[in-house]
């Protein structure tokens, strides 16, 4: 008996693939690939290099003694190495990449062009003011755009990334504190139980000492644990809004007035913006600093881990203390202010060394100036009613962690469903893989059991939906009707198989060793 997959093709349930290894480890048109240090080779280049000219004497006990020890391969050899792993690896380019609280979205290459214009994308940190001023330029119209869609009246650009916006966020409150004489008896600071990891993290860095707030069954703040734990020692509460259960905090105003009341500062998690840009503007909550993440809401390739880019918005409150530098306009065009001095006499001082990610800048305000007010708006409604119709076409075979109400931007079910199945989510995620789609975010928020969140973006059509909930359903309708197999031994298609994560997380090999009668220069 055999079955239609998703794609069309007959397959028969619960087999394994029996078809013979081929002779060079090649699958079809898919390229088996060695170890870039295990390729042949070792005693060629693909350039020449003419002979030094000194004999790097002046270096003293510097000179190289041994072989560089990096393999050599011609241009075409380099260029197919690469190519071929990334036929290995998922990508936003192939299929959905629903891991929720990534905001794994389609990168708009209008972007990518604006990016490289020469102008931006050679331009340098040492340069003189007077050479960027079309760079400083595009820095002061993002921050203007930043400050309108957030309704708050300052922001620091230089933070690199979400975490790093954190920090900046929470060394402003406590310049701030500082400021007021309070600082020395404010020393807590109030996170709720679902927040992101860096959350905590960050307080604990920068000295706090991190105060867990309860929340409530379905999957907000506990308001009332919030009210028992503000005092007159608590710097500031963090936030996530839309929260990390995928659920926007209907009591955030009244969680920013109590904060406010007790003294502290309010700040706000911003990874998940895209939610609710150009529909609600945090500073009208009552937020006090909240970073963006420039990658996530307004789109950049998230390949490598980056780049990324967290710009802190700030309330009246905290605007002095932010870090230099500031892009400011005299007149006569357009310079920074990189010292406490005259209007950043409060600064805390720099957050990093020079003033942001310029190519990360260029990408957002250009995804800003194309899609306008009402676009920006739909990119809000869009991810809502998309992780919205992805949790409306799976309720009914897998149990969403909160069932009552609508979500916001990604979908969250725990593990409840796989009860006596003997399939956990870890199997059913590698099972996805063999269907051709990235997992979701698994065991994550850690108050869901389970948790399997799901965020799809705004930028999937109803027909990519579509097809991955035919592949979600029918794998849910196999785990239930007893289809171990095909899960304890996922994934069966994938360049490599299941893998032993635990030893390889605690015992990772991250460097390569020659093989004992290697003939490499390595050796």
């Amino acid at each position: 008996m055999s079955t239609m997959n998703t794609v069309g093709r007959p397959t028969t349930p619960n087999a394994v693939e029996t078809k013979p290894a081929t002779l060079t480890g090649g699958r079809g048109l898919l390229q088996n690939e060695m170890l870039i240090f295990e390729r042949d080779g070792w005693g060629k280049t693909g350039v020449d290099l003419a002979a030094p000219k000194t004999d790097g004497g002046d270096l003293g006990d510097l000179v190289r003694k041994d072989p560089i020890g990096l393999p050599g391969l011609s241009e075409p050899e380099t260029m197919r190495h690469y190519v071929r792993l990334s036929q290995k690896n998922h990508a936003i380019d192939l299929a959905i990449y629903p891991l929720g609280s990534c905001t794994m979205k389609h990168n708009p290459r209008l972007n990518e062009k604006m990016a490289r214009l020469a102008g931006f994308a050679d331009i340098h940190p040492l340069q003189p003011v007077s050479t960027v001023q079309g760079a400083l330029d595009l820095m002061d119209q993002l921050a203007h755009w930043l400050k309108t869609l957030t309704g708050m009246p300052a922001v620091a650009m230089s933070p690199k990334a979400g975490a790093h916006g954190e920090l900046c966020g929470l060394m402003t409150i406590r310049a701030a504190h500082e400021a007021s004489g309070e600082h020395a008896k404010r020393r807590k600071v109030l996170v709720p139980t679902s927040a992101h990891g860096t959350n905590p993290a960050t307080a604990a860095f920068v000295g706090y000492t991190v105060v867990e707030v309860k929340q409530t069954e379905d999957g907000r703040v506990d308001v009332a644990d919030l009210a028992s734990k503000l005092g007159d020692d608590v710097a500031a509460i963090m936030v996530t809004n839309p929260n990390t259960c995928g659920l926007f905090e209907r009591d955030i105003i009244e969680i920013a007035r109590l904060t406010h009341e007790a003294g502290a500062y309010f700040y706000c998690d911003g990874a998940n913006f895209n939610a609710i840009v150009g529909r609600v503007r945090p500073g009208d909550l009552g937020v006090d600093a909240m970073h963006i993440n420039l990658h996530k809401t307004f789109s950049t390739p998230h390949g490598g881990g980056g780049p990324g880019a967290g710009p802190v918005v700030l309330s009246a409150a905290l605007a002095p203390f932010a870090p230099a530098p500031w892009v400011v306009s005299d007149g006569d065009g357009f310079k920074l202010v990189e010292r406490a001095e005259d209007e950043a006499v409060q600064a805390f001082g720099r957050l990093c060394a020079f003033n942001g990610q310029m190519g990360m800048f260029v990408r957002a305000l250009s995804y800003m100036m194309s899609h306008g007010t009402d676009g920006l708006r739909q990119v809000a409604e869009d991810a809502v009613l998309n992780a919205n119709y992805i949790k409306a076409r799976l309720s009914d075979v897998m149990s969403a962690a909160f069932p009552d109400g609508p979500c916001m931007h990604e979908a969250l079910f725990d593990d409840e469903w796989l009860k006596g199945t003997d399939v956990t989510t870890l199997d059913f995620a590698k099972a996805m893989i063999d269907e051709g789609f990235h997992p979701m975010t698994m065991y994550f928020p850690l108050v869901v059991h389970g948790a399997m969140l799901i965020e799809p973006t705004e930028t999937e059509s109803k027909q990519e939906l579509d097809r991955f909930i035919h592949a979600m359903r029918a794998l849910a309708e196999a785990a239930k009707a007893g289809d171990v197999d095909r899960f304890k031994g996922a994934p069966f298609h994938a360049p490599l198989k299941r893998l032993d994560e635990t030893r390889a997380a605690r015992a990772p090999r991250l460097r390569w060793s020659a093989p004992e009668g290697s003939n490499s220069a390595a050796a």
